[in-house]
């Protein structure tokens, strides 16, 4: 048999072994700082992986340290949150058994690749060599035999193979480290790794096992495209920021707060984006889009120029491309990315943020560009009246409810510390934070809501807290449906000695998407937590379920309280943070209470066609928005 790499030096290990081997020996350099990439592992082994990579993670893996997580799809959402946290410059692999171990990853990896956060997934696969038939726990192709369910992950990858033979490792694994280290590509890379060939020997390059560092380099602006973004700004009268997470992946923090000072540029940032500006500025105008501010959707709509820094412009962010109306509103986007670069027509930086920033900076001072005062005087004026909203209508306790969920957040406003960080993801909780929550005096808020993604926060505020071991603490913030879906992780925290402080928000319920179903089908339809009422036979008739979270949480190991109102809720906190082991704060609060709207629309679709009345009238009311979507070019 061809016997290739003859005239180099081989040592003779297994597929298995040579990988974990290989994964100990990457680095990543990011403005001079040096670091392991891949510094842990998380697994559930099974059929699969179990007598492959298991085995070689016990024989060569003593400087990749192993995870064992509740559940494969939290173990992915703990790697994303690590990487997230770590800018990107490290992550974690995950290794799974065939099958349904596998397919488990599949939605951590959807909420990874559309935050284009880098994790490395290893799903093991069906046998290579077929000579065992057909495998357990895979599916059976009429027409195609080389396919498996891995195949699912290649919609949710950056970067995809499977391994057939041992030495396409060789090509494989660097070629992962490219994609995931590479700002414009970086998300989910998945190597697929047959259960046979994990066990295979082949004769493995030893250069292979050579330290390598991949530096993550930041792209210069083009001069010529900033001159052109100066020109526009010397022009505009109403200039506007949406920063998004590409100010943090490129350090751009105090970039952003020069850009914004020096020309009177007020700031309003998308979920990803919160905390852009660090500290308090008069000109924060805070969340922005759907869910944000009304003084953020009041500034959006009268732009005359918006500088897009970092953002992919979802559809929160953008009002379902209503959010800004000024008919000449022209658009100046910072992105590594060319594909988000040129949306809405913008005239594109396609470049680092920081980088594109000082060019910015420097070059609008050079052309004498100076902030239009009453421009600045105005914002300070709508600032202060916003303020005065909260005080008097927000954070304030109505007769004859419970605590509302913007109490909560007022009180952990009052409460955290810096360096103290706060993970959320689905429900109502992301849309309140991300109008109420100040992310500034270095408090940190981690909202994973570009997949919107029941079950992260658990497993999410793990990864977060081993990214920053000894940085503050780590709240948790979500409701009770969203614990339902993996309270199973509270078991890795207590094993894994990880502090964190769960604020579950009691309202009984699904009662985000509750109030969509709402206000556009006018009924309510299985959002709640009740029990089905024997006469009419119905789940939505029927008393709210009594369910004891604090008890469940203790069941766990953790320490818990029940609080019903700010002053609990406070003592509770005060508590929490003297604790060491984990805790969870179970806060009764108001079901149906919402928030001012920001003013900006966003795109539902009710019935086209209904006999109902309410529907019909809750579905034209709904449409009178559409009038305000745009096509932007």
């Amino acid at each position: 048999m061809f016997q290739p790499f003859g005239r180099q030096e081989t040592v003779r290990l297994t597929m298995g072994q040579a990988l974990i081997k290989f994964l100990q020996r990457q680095y990543t350099e990011y403005d001079g700082e040096l670091q392991r990439f891949i510094p842990a592992i998380w697994g559930i082994f099974g059929h699969g992986n179990v007598s492959g990579l298991s085995q070689a993670l016990w024989e060569y893996g003593d400087q990749l340290p192993y995870y064992q997580p509740a559940n494969e799809q939290s173990m992915v959402h703990a790697a994303a949150a690590f990487a997230r946290t770590r800018l990107r410059a490290q992550t974690f692999a995950c290794t799974t058994s065939i099958g349904p171990g596998a397919t488990n990853m599949i939605t951590g990896a959807a909420a990874a690749h559309v935050n284009r956060l880098p994790v490395l997934l290893l799903p093991s696969d069906y046998y290579a060599t077929r000579f065992q038939g057909q495998v357990l726990q895979d599916i059976e192709h009429p027409v195609s035999l080389d396919m498996s369910v891995t195949d699912c992950f290649r919609v949710v990858s950056q970067f995809f193979d499977r391994i057939t033979r041992p030495e396409q490792i060789l090509y494989a694994a660097p070629e992962a480290m490219r994609v995931m280290t590479d700002p414009v590509d970086a998300g989910p890379a998945t190597i697929a790794l047959p259960q046979d060939i994990q066990s295979v020997a082949f004769d493995c390059p030893a250069n292979f096992f050579r330290k390598k560092i991949w530096r993550i380099e930041r792209r210069q602006p083009d001069e010529r495209r900033i001159g052109e973004a100066i020109a526009l700004l010397k022009e505009a009268k109403s200039p506007y920021i949406l920063a998004g997470g590409g100010v943090h992946y490129a350090k751009a923090w105090a970039e952003l707060r020069e850009f914004s000072d020096a020309f009177g540029i007020p700031v309003g940032e998308t979920h990803s984006g919160r905390g852009a500006l660090k500290e308090e500025s008069p000109l924060l105008i805070g969340g922005s889009g759907h869910t944000g501010t009304p003084l953020s959707g009041k500034y959006a709509a009268d732009a005359d120029l918006v500088f897009l820094v970092g953002t992919r412009l979802a559809d929160f962010a953008t009002g379902s491309y209503s959010a800004w109306q000024r008919p000449d509103v022209k658009f100046v986007s910072v992105n590594v990315s060319g594909a988000h670069a040129h949306k809405l027509g913008a005239l594109p930086i396609v470049a680092d943020a920081r980088e594109s920033l000082r060019a910015l900076i420097a070059a609008g001072r050079a052309a004498g560009v100076k902030p239009n005062p009453g421009y600045v005087e105005s914002l300070a004026v709508d600032r202060q009246n916003w303020l005065q909203q909260k005080r008097d209508s927000v954070y304030v306790q109505y007769p004859g409810e419970r605590m509302s969920q913007a109490q909560v957040i007022g009180a952990l406003n009052d409460f955290m510390d810096a360096e103290d960080t706060l993970v959320c993801a689905a429900g109502t909780a992301p849309g309140d934070l991300h109008q109420l929550f100040e992310a500034t005096a270095g408090r940190i808020l981690h909202l994973e809501f570009g997949y919107s993604c029941m079950g992260y926060d658990i497993p999410g505020a793990i990864g977060v807290r081993l990214a920053r071991p000894d940085d503050g603490e780590v709240y948790v913030f979500l409701g009770d449906g969203n614990y339902l879906l993996h309270p199973m992780e509270l078991k890795t925290a207590v094993q894994e000695g990880v502090k964190l402080t769960v604020i579950l928000l009691q309202n009984d319920g699904f009662q985000s998407i509750h109030g969509h179903q709402k206000v556009l089908v006018g009924h309510s339809l299985g959002n709640e937590f009740r029990q089905r009422d024997l006469e009419t036979g119905k789940l939505d008739d029927g008393e709210f379920l009594e369910i004891d979270y604090a008890k469940n949480a203790e069941s766990f190991g953790l320490r818990a309280w029940n609080v019903a109102d700010e002053a609990q809720l406070k003592t509770a906190l005060e508590e929490a943070r003297l604790e060491e082991r984990s805790c969870m704060i179970v806060a009764q609060i108001e079901r149906y209470s919402r928030l001012p709207r920001s003013g900006i629309w966003w795109d539902v679709f009710g019935a086209e066609v209904t006999n109902d009345d309410a529907t019909k009238a809750l579905v034209a009311e709904r449409e009178e928005g559409r009038e305000s979507q745009r096509f932007y070019w």
